[in-house]
């Protein structure tokens, strides 16, 4: 039986405030995984298209994006504070909940992209693999965790 404010209460409070400061690092980590999306995506543009092909240009920047986004959550997956693999998997999930709403609503509401066109991008039988994007934002804070941190 722990006495209020003895060991049991700081491991308590600890936890707490571990918990409390994940979620605002995992969104400004997730901002930091839209930047790079923008970034990939004006580069497939002015790059990569003209050179390769719509097609190509596709794979390799959805390819790209997967890898920028497991390697940017293996390099912040302590600063986020990510202490077990439950809560790598509820980051996860938040950034995947993220990602999902801004690609519909932003590209809907504020680019004007037809629900079509955003629907188009997750037929993979159709050759569209963007759902590999959203395989790896869900589990690479879960695959980042189980590396343990990184060294410095």
């Amino acid at each position: 039986m722990g006495f209020p404010g003895g060991a049991r209460a700081g491991r308590a409070d600890r936890w707490r405030r571990r918990g409390d400061a994940m979620w605002p690092r995992a969104l400004e980590v997730w901002l930091l995984l839209l930047a790079v999306a923008f970034a990939n995506g004006a580069f497939r543009v002015a790059v990569l298209i003209p050179r390769l092909g719509q097609y190509p240009a596709h794979i390799l920047s959805t390819l790209s994006l997967s890898v920028f986004i497991v390697l940017l959550a293996r390099f912040t997956i302590g600063w986020m504070l990510i202490d077990s693999a439950r809560r790598a998997l509820l980051v996860g999930s938040l950034w995947l909940a993220c990602t999902l709403a801004f690609e519909f609503l932003a590209g809907h509401y504020l680019f004007g992209s037809p629900w079509e066109k955003l629907l188009a991008e997750y037929q993979v039988l159709h050759g569209r693999i963007w759902v590999l994007v959203l395989i790896a934002t869900f589990a690479a804070p879960l695959w980042a965790f189980s590396q343990g941190r990184p060294e410095r």
